[in-house]
């Protein structure tokens, strides 16, 4: 009885504890399972189906091959937010790292008045020193150099080192841009002081880029600032001409040209968009001060800031002019002053009006011919003519002479100036009046000689401007085309010949005139794409009548470099015996299939390339897309 009371007991713990382990088991293995799909589910649901999930008791055991470390890092963070993180074990690999493709190497110039600043990723082999030396001497010793560039060790990509090297040389150039180099390729946004300067930036970059680099340029010019804000409109005989115009917008300028057109304005016109504009309604009194001329039938009108001044044409009506100027003056926008002048009819006594007059010709001789008031004024004249037109000779033939207008000198010096800006011409300077006609390779140069003549003269007083621009003229717009440029070539190399010593590369000494003409019409072209062609004749083996072709063309193209012509679009390619123009059995036609020929290659069209940005979202859009399709199969 003592046993079996004791053994009951024992018997109860033993069969007890046998059901805690199998309980215990069971409860590991459900939590095992809940914890293994809990942490799988979730790693699929962030686009890791490379990794795999395994249970080893309260364990999660993750395996796989990460694509990165960063890929096996986020792995291991998300499971440790299902999972106790202690509990996660990590057997995953990363990819070899040298089956990687190469990254896109870049870099981001920014220069400003600030500094210059740098920022990208770039081949470890680069001489990043030498970069940063370039950039030091580019920003000056006042200005800060930024440097936030990072290296990868990987090869340098083909058409990094010349993109670079053309990024740096356009960065001397451009004190406000932003520089954006790739591999072969360079995006330039800048900004510059004027048009004529946005002009001439935009041709040196074409001009010096590489042929192997491809550019995106945008170059923008700020408006530029007039002061005083002037408009000058003349009506005479019928015929109608602005010598100056200036807006602020070009709903603006469409008002004022079409008021000018209504009263007999023809042709091209335009005004100049700038910053400056006295009142928002200057559309509006340009177009009524245009209309009262053509109801005078003629005159001239003068805007200058708020201040305008009507000149009718001698011999209106007293009635008549009272009555157009009374309505002009009701219409105008309350901030313009308006005055109005009816001129006197000329009396008899004009036959000995004084006269001083100046001429520039076309090789840049200066003549001043006329009355002057003093000695003093004389002596000035010579020396102000001499400063504006740069040193030049002055031909002096002027008369010292009493009674002269007491303005005499103003309107002396503000002539001489007015003829500083054309290539070309004369001014007359009268009493009552002071006539400005001549050429011009600026525009703007008529606009720029009314605002000069108002604010040295007055609006008030008469003058006539006459000037032509000639496109010849023009440093920029005077550049010939590049078909011009190969046809004035072609005219060249008609005349003569390019020739080389006898069975040899050497150009020949009497070829060496022609290198230099055909050097001159280079050097005033723009960028040009040209392919230099070597040819032979038939005589001897095909093999080396290429090979010659091919050194002679690039003689030409080393002897057009040594003469400072920018080469680096240029190709030379030799052809050999091929496409004779000219019989091969005669001495003659032997002579002519021996030749240089020069011609342009035709632009391929440019592939815009996506911007980082665009990449970006394009990877993201993909990889949500991928995301998206999982979690439907799933």
């Amino acid at each position: 009885m003592r046993l079996s009371s004791l053994f009951i007991p024992l018997a109860a713990f033993v069969v007890a504890a046998i059901v805690s382990v199998f309980a215990a088991q069971a409860t590991v293995a459900v939590v095992e399972d809940r914890s293994v799909d809990a942490v799988q589910d979730s790693l699929q649901d962030a686009g890791h189906n490379w990794a795999t999930v395994l249970g080893d008791g309260l364990q999660v055991i993750l395996e796989g091959e990460a694509a990165s470390e960063a890929v096996r890092f986020r792995a291991i963070s998300i499971s440790g937010t299902v999972v106790d993180a202690s509990r996660v074990i990590d057997n995953m690999t990363v990819v070899d790292s040298a089956g990687i493709a190469p990254p896109d190497f870049s870099v981001e110039i920014l220069r400003n008045d600030s500094g210059v600043s740098l920022i990208g990723l770039i081949p470890a082999a680069s001489d990043r020193a030498a970069i940063t030396q370039r950039i030091g001497d580019i920003a000056g010793e006042n200005l800060p150099v930024t440097d936030l560039l990072e290296s990868a060790d990987y090869p340098v990509p083909d058409g990094w080192d010349p993109a670079m090297d053309f990024a740096l040389r356009a960065l001397a150039q451009l004190p406000r841009s932003k520089i954006s180099v790739a591999s072969g390729v360079v995006e330039i946004t800048a900004i510059s002081e004027s048009a004529e300067q946005k002009a001439r930036i935009e041709t040196e970059l074409r001009r010096t880029r590489p042929s192997d680099v491809r550019m995106a340029l945008d170059v923008t010019a700020p408006r530029p600032v007039i002061s005083p804000f002037t408009v000058r409109f003349i009506l005479e005989d019928g015929a109608a001409q602005f010598d100056a115009c200036a807006v602020s917008a070009d709903a603006g300028e469409r008002k004022i040209i079409a008021a000018a057109r209504d009263v007999g304005l023809t042709g091209p016109a335009s005004c100049t968009l700038a910053l400056g504009a006295p009142s928002r309604t200057w559309p509006d009194a340009v177009a009524r001060s245009i209309a009262a001329l053509g109801e005078l039938g003629g005159g001239t009108v003068t805007l200058s800031d708020t201040d305008i001044t009507l000149v009718a044409p001698q011999g209106t009506a007293q009635g008549l002019f009272d009555r157009i100027v009374g309505e002009l003056e009701n219409d105008l926008p309350d901030v313009f002053a308006l005055e109005a002048v009816l001129p006197a009819a000329p009396d008899a006594a004009g036959a000995g009006i004084p006269q001083f007059t100046a001429t520039r010709s076309p090789e840049g001789n200066v003549q001043l011919r006329g009355r002057v008031s003093d000695e003093t004024l004389n002596s000035i004249a010579e020396n102000y003519a001499r400063a504006r037109f740069g040193g030049t000779d002055i031909d002096m033939g002027t008369r010292i002479v009493d009674g002269l207008p007491a303005n005499w000198s103003v309107r002396v010096l503000a002539g001489i100036e007015a003829l500083s800006m054309l290539s070309n011409g004369s001014v007359v300077v009268e009493p009552e009046s002071l006539v400005v006609r001549g050429n011009t390779g600026n525009e703007g140069a008529s606009a720029a000689i009314s605002r000069l003549l108002i604010d040295k003269l007055g609006q008030s007083e008469q003058f006539e401007i006459d000037v032509v621009y000639v496109k010849q003229l023009d440093p920029i717009a005077g550049l010939p085309t590049p078909e011009e440029c190969i046809g004035q070539i072609v005219g060249l190399s008609s005349e003569r010949k390019i020739t080389f010593e006898p069975g040899s590369a050497t150009i020949d000494a009497a070829a060496q005139s022609l290198v230099d003409d055909i050097a001159e019409v280079l050097k005033l072209c723009a960028e040009l794409r040209i392919e230099i062609a070597g040819y032979t004749d038939s005589q001897g083996r095909e093999e080396m009548n290429q090979q010659l072709s091919q050194q002679r063309a690039e003689a030409v193209l080393a002897a057009l470099r040594m003469r400072r012509v920018p080469t680096s679009s240029f190709s030379a390619i030799g052809y050999g015996e091929v496409d004779p123009i000219a019989d091969n059995e005669t001495e003659a036609g032997r002579e002519a299939n021996r030749r240089i020929e020069f011609r342009l290659i035709e632009a391929e069209p440019v592939e815009e390339q996506p911007t980082a940005l665009e990449e970006a979202e394009a990877a993201v859009t993909e990889e949500e897309s991928e995301t998206g399709t999982t979690d439907e199969q799933n």
